[in-house]
């Protein structure tokens, strides 16, 4: 068999640890903008960066990672790609990519995947952490007219197929397909931590930029997330109330009654 090119889809969000501040909601524009934190890189995603780089690993080959980036803070993201093990990076960065829907975003990567010869495996994350459709993985194999498995825990490569476990309710679910195919990781595998010699090594591997006319697109044809309706989430204050008593059964008695004046019980 020979060594398997790998394609990991990967995509900065906003941090989801980042505090409920850090977040302004604009109901009438219907955006959410963070302030003051970096973007980090999905999860899912990162995870999917791990499971091709284990089978990396254990079967060489290269792992190439690819990315639909519209904002100007997201490079320390994806360079972290490259630290952690990736082989090159691609980047398809044009105004027309900004605020695709999910169909249009697919078809986006699908038009960069097709310049790609060879190519074994496709990892991409279950879901984004910000909008969370789920779809792009999906529509991509479709349109890529190759097999996918989603919510995979680990996968691996046995000759010319793709072996797939996923998590079920009453076990472990073993999956055969055959290359090349689509793979939407779950959350079983963590991205590793790079060294400082790797993050150095990263400065020097490859990283390439198509746009609109790169991919021979038409940008008619793409067509942007629409969102219908934005609100502020549901405030969630709490209040902190003491229950006085002189004794512990005295504490008790009073916070049934507590308890029982605001119909918790």
């Amino acid at each position: 068999m020979k060594e398997p090119t790998i394609i990991v889809c990967i995509k900065q969000v906003p941090d989801p640890e980042g505090p409920n501040s850090a977040f302004e909601i604009d109901s009438e524009a219907r955006v959410v903008t963070p302030r003051g934190i970096p973007p980090v890189m999905n999860t899912f995603d990162a995870n999917g960066l791990e499971a091709a780089l284990q089978l990396k690993d254990k079967l060489g080959g290269e792992v190439i990672a690819i990315n639909m980036v519209d904002d100007k803070l997201a490079m320390p993201v994806l360079k972290k790609a490259l630290a952690a093990g990736a082989d090159e990076l691609i980047i398809l960065k044009d105004e027309g990519f900004v605020g695709l829907d999910p169909f249009s975003t697919a078809s986006v990567l699908a038009a960069a995947i097709k310049q790609i010869d060879g190519y074994s495996l496709i990892l991409v994350g279950r879901q984004s952490g910000d909008w969370g459709s789920g779809q792009v993985g999906p529509v991509l194999a479709e349109i890529l007219q190759i097999p996918s498995v989603g919510v995979a825990q680990r996968v691996n490569i046995e000759e010319e197929n793709i072996i797939v476990e996923r998590l079920k309710r009453t076990g472990h679910e073993i999956l055969k397909v055959r290359m090349p195919a689509l793979i939407a990781m779950d959350s079983e595998v963590e991205l590793r931590l790079p060294t400082l010699k790797d993050i150095k090594d990263a400065n020097n591997k490859p990283v390439t930029t198509w746009n609109v006319s790169d991919l021979a697109i038409d940008p008619g044809k793409l067509k942007k997330r629409q969102v219908y309706q934005l609100s502020q989430p549901p405030s969630r204050k709490r209040h902190c109330f003491l229950v006085d008593g002189e004794t512990v059964q005295e504490k008790g008695e009073n916070l049934a009654v507590k308890l029982r004046a605001d119909r918790v019980i």
